[in-house]
């Protein structure tokens, strides 16, 4: 599914951000990666009203970023679990907060622990030779017919 806006330059992050880009979305996710899965302690935690974020539950389970999961038959109680698509997010989440931390906090207000034991630093790396990724090493490729890196091609 699309959502680039008609006439818009294609694009798979207006795409994602129309799935995750709304108020408290990522903040459902981050809940979700820190282990916290049913509703009323997601809500505490996010601080969203609850019919806001019964939509945005809705809309991340149809979009197949999370799945409702059943843990209570009476009566019917579901918690929220990241899918496969879901947990592809959550390096983005990691990139988010650690630019959070550097510009943003004083103390960053959680730190992950990779299980070598020193604190997470996430960085891009190449898939196939390893490397950090810096931006003077990119090359963008446009691939959408009509489009180049400066627009639509006006011809």
């Amino acid at each position: 599914m699309t959502t680039s806006q008609k006439n818009s330059r294609p694009c798979s992050i207006a795409d994602a951000l129309g799935v995750v880009g709304e108020k408290y979305a990522l903040l459902v996710l981050r809940e979700v990666f820190f282990g916290v899965h049913r509703f009323d302690a997601i809500a505490r935690n996010v601080g969203a009203p609850r019919d806001i974020l019964t939509a945005r539950l809705r809309r991340l389970v149809d979009a197949g970023v999370l799945e409702k999961v059943l843990y209570h038959d009476r009566p019917a109680r579901y918690e929220y679990r990241a899918t496969a698509a879901g947990q592809e997010l959550r390096p983005v989440l990691l990139m988010l907060m650690r630019w959070g931390d550097r510009h943003l906090a004083d103390v960053p207000p959680v730190v992950w622990e990779h299980s070598c034991g020193a604190d997470l630093d996430p960085e891009i790396v190449c898939r196939e030779c390893g490397a950090e990724v810096h931006r003077r090493d990119l090359t963008l490729r446009v691939q959408v017919p009509g489009w180049s890196a400066e627009g639509a091609d006006t011809a």
